[in-house]
């Protein structure tokens, strides 16, 4: 008696990558850190999903290929910001596989960008509407008005804020300090304006080591939970308007502008005194 043995046909599973592209994407994304990496891979794993769902490999993709890529992003609605600096990963990731021998040329090359508008649309805060913020920030809680007052006092970017740890905290000829990481890796050690660094004080308490800010959960507050928090203040003080954690870098950098302009204006002896520029932020 013979059994009949029914076989199953095998399907071969292609990789989703090749040993070259997984090469040149972590060789890549190696030459970047913190939030510029994540960024970067974030790029990357959009336009890869998108290769992938039309049975592209990355060093098959041609100029037409990513040109449709960035249509369709447009198509989606995302900012032209978006779009250029996705195209530019992109861009970014060709020229190192070039570079690196893994490819022989690049097929974003010649890709067109689109033109983005550089002048900042950034909501502005009058002196009135930012001392209202700050007022309501106070009246809260300790967290929510230190963060307030380091976004809008210091001028720091969310990012900077949230990953600020206690033990960076530190005192220089008098003055309180803060030691952060600016984008690109560059350490940098800023006086604190005496607000926030009273307003810090309360938010941190007793504990002597971890995150400045912490969540409701307990764990280091996100860009996501500090940007509610704005929000929430914001709309306690009656503003009108979007307020985000950059609206209060915007302002704190336009009140920085405007008192470096008065004092240099002053020094060329055209300001006299008593003069409105007198009251500037």
């Amino acid at each position: 008696m013979t059994t009949a043995v029914s076989s199953a046909a095998l399907a071969t599973i292609q990789p989703v990558f090749s040993d070259a592209e997984r090469v040149a994407l972590a060789g890549f994304l190696a030459g970047y850190r913190g939030l510029t990496r994540e960024v970067f891979a974030l790029d990357l794993r959009q336009f890869t999903s998108w290769c992938r769902a039309r049975s592209l490999a990355l060093f098959a993709v041609r100029r037409a290929d990513i040109e449709g890529f960035a249509r369709d992003l447009e198509a989606r609605g995302r900012a032209r910001a978006t779009v250029t600096r996705r195209l530019s990963a992109i861009a970014g990731f060709y020229k190192y596989a070039v570079e690196e021998e893994l490819l022989s040329s690049s097929p974003a090359a010649h890709v067109r960008r689109p033109r983005v508008d550089y002048e900042s649309h950034a909501v502005a805060l009058d002196r009135n509407e930012l001392g209202a913020l700050l007022v309501a920030a106070g009246l809260g809680a300790a967290g929510e008005h230190g963060l307030i007052s380091l976004l809008a006092l210091n001028g720091l970017q969310v990012s900077e804020a949230t990953g600020a740890d206690i033990e960076h905290l530190g005192l220089e000829r008098g003055h309180r300090t803060l030691t952060i990481t600016r984008k690109g890796g560059k350490v940098v050690t800023i006086p604190l304006a005496p607000r926030t660094a009273r307003a810090l004080d309360l938010a941190i308490g007793e504990r002597t080591v971890g995150p400045v800010f912490l969540a409701a959960d307990g764990r280091r507050l996100d860009r996501h939970g500090a940007g509610r928090i704005v929000r929430r203040t914001a709309s306690r003080a009656k503003i009108g308007k979007t307020v985000t954690p950059h609206t209060l870098r915007h302002a704190f950098i336009t009140a920085a502008q405007g008192r470096r302009g008065a004092a240099a204006r002053r020094a060329g002896g055209r300001l006299t005194r008593g003069s409105a520029d007198d009251d500037e932020v």
